[in-house]
């Protein structure tokens, strides 16, 4: 049974004959033609990183960034519309300042992606209103060690050990798979994040892109930050390096037949 053309995609509150919500399909695909943005839990830490597409070169280096700090211990990467995102990154110093305000502890990592998802699903219940066109990875280190959540632009939250979201989440995922995230460290894992922003990037439509690259870690002191300029250009230098090596492979490749 198909719904397109018929009028279900009006309203975010209208279900289609087979139980689908346009309009929640719709704001996944603006986080789906977004840049990639990628988190990382290993053993140490979490590590976050994301590909900003940069539409021309007069815009100011580090401007609108898309990783944000939203409290000391919490850090914030997006895919999406940067307008959502700043909304909703806001939403989350809110909800942090008002839980330590409250129980004079730092909020835990489970319940501000609970908060966030119940945020970002009300907006899925009303006509009068639009959805978030963003998805929110959320990494922190609590009391019960390094956690990383994605929150959905439907509502939806759920824990990972490594998650990707954007427009090379594919490639992205398929690169995470193939990391042993409980051994690696912090250190190790911003290269590889690094990498597989590089991998992930499609040449062919967007030249431009800036990285950023961030974590929170014992070696930050247990707050968010982004990583120090020597460890970037470390990582940057191991991406481009990953990269050469995988096209001179695929070069060999198409000799050999």
């Amino acid at each position: 049974m198909t719904s397109i053309g018929t009028g279900y995609d009006l309203s975010v509150s209208t279900y289609s004959p087979d139980g689908r919500v346009f309009q929640v399909e719709y704001a996944q695909k603006a986080v789906d033609n977004s840049g990639t943005a990628v988190g990382l839990r290993v053993k140490d830490g979490v590590v976050l990183a994301v590909e900003k597409i940069k539409h021309s070169r007069l815009l100011v280096p580090h401007a609108n960034r898309r990783i944000m700090t939203a409290g000391k211990h919490i850090g914030v990467a997006t895919a999406g519309w940067i307008s959502d995102t700043r909304h909703l990154v806001k939403r989350v110093r809110d909800e942090a300042r008002d839980y330590r305000s409250t129980y004079k502890v730092d909020i835990p990592a489970k319940i501000i992606a609970e908060r966030m998802g119940m945020y970002a699903q009300a907006y899925t219940l009303y006509s009068a209103v639009r959805l978030f066109g963003v998805s929110t990875i959320i990494g922190t280190v609590d009391v019960d060690g390094p956690q990383l959540y994605m929150v959905e632009p439907s509502g939806q939250y759920v824990g990972y050990r490594g998650c990707a979201a954007g427009k090379g989440k594919q490639v992205a995922k398929t690169e995470i798979e193939k990391l042993n995230l409980d051994q690696m460290t912090a250190r190790e894992a911003i290269k590889e994040a690094a990498r597989i922003i590089y991998a992930a990037h499609d040449d062919s439509k967007d030249k431009l892109f800036e990285l950023e690259l961030s974590w929170v870690c014992a070696e930050s002191n247990g707050l968010h930050t982004h990583v120090p300029q020597n460890l970037f250009d470390e990582a940057i230098q191991f991406a481009e390096r990953s990269l050469n090596d995988d096209e001179d492979d695929d070069e060999m490749e198409g000799d050999d037949e």
